[in-house]
């Protein structure tokens, strides 16, 4: 192999690994995300019991 088929090859695989990372953060974030939603009906409906 040459090294301009190298340099692409290595190219494609860094842009892949790139890809895979942000793939993972964001499912990270939606995760967070139903988490603090979940969090806040839970504390919701503990006022509304409280008040009760």
């Amino acid at each position: 192999m040459t090294a301009k088929t190298m340099t692409k090859i290595s190219f494609v695989l860094a842009a892949l690994l790139a890809l895979s990372a942000c793939g993972n953060t964001i499912r990270g974030m939606g995760q967070d995300t139903a988490n603090t939603v979940n969090a806040t009906q839970a504390a919701g409906q503990k006022v509304a019991k409280s008040v009760q």
